[in-house]
């Protein structure tokens, strides 16, 4: 019975520790969202960070190779948290719900950090390979899952590549983004969609009316994409 004590006393120190760097990991990403959300990315410093964070640079530098991509999980995040992946027996909808999720993040001071996401990474190619793979494959494969959905229930020719209908979809607000000559908003979302399912539907496929809303909206499940 001693020596079962004395393991969980000689394990105790670690188990806290564990606990010191989750609280520490926390506390960076916290920080660096709150700072993101206030100043550009080249304009936030892992100094910045720590101080905010009551960490220091040591600490930061443990689980980061920079200050950008700790500012990548952070980003990676608060994604997870605001942009929605629905399921309501719709491609369409799915698409058109999801887009105007997203559409409603990349308007959002977080969101924009997108852009400056893509701009680091031209002079950083390790931290733009990175990006696309945690942030745009992964999200993609998400996406795919919608997709699937409406090719399993006959909504969707399963002819047609499904890269490329997601670029299809996608690829407007991206660009609108990017370039700021085009609007962003629940409107262009269901217009984009509309547009994109115009081809994509079997000619036999009858689109279901839409059903009527009540008086609270479903809570959307929140996801990866």
């Amino acid at each position: 019975m001693g020596q079962l004590q004395d393991l969980e006393y000689a394990d105790e120190p670690k188990k806290r520790g564990r606990h010191r760097s989750l609280e520490a990991k926390t506390a960076i990403l916290k920080a660096t969202l709150q700072l993101l959300e206030r100043e550009s990315l080249r304009k936030v410093t892992a100094e910045a960070i720590a101080r905010r964070a009551g960490v220091s640079k040591a600490t930061i530098y443990k689980w980061w190779p920079n200050k950008s991509m700790v500012a990548l999980d952070a980003y990676l995040a608060g994604t997870t948290e605001r942009v929605a992946v629905p399921d309501t027996g719709s491609a369409e909808e799915d698409f058109t719900e999801q887009l105007k999720s997203l559409t409603a993040f990349y308007t959002s001071t977080l969101g924009r950090l997108f852009c400056q996401f893509i701009a680091e990474g031209q002079s950083d190619p390790a931290f733009l390979a990175s990006f696309r793979e945690r942030f745009l494959y992964a999200r993609r494969d998400a996406a795919k899952i919608m997709w699937r959905r409406g090719v399993e229930r006959g909504e969707i020719r399963s002819t047609i590549d499904g890269d490329v209908v997601l670029d299809m979809i996608y690829g407007p607000i991206i660009f609108r983004l990017l370039a700021g000559h085009g609007s962003l908003n629940d409107s262009e979302s269901e217009a984009i969609v509309e547009a994109v399912f115009g081809g994509l539907r079997r000619s036999d496929y009858q689109k279901p009316a839409k059903k009527k809303k009540t008086g609270h909206s479903a809570k959307r499940p929140k996801a990866h994409l």
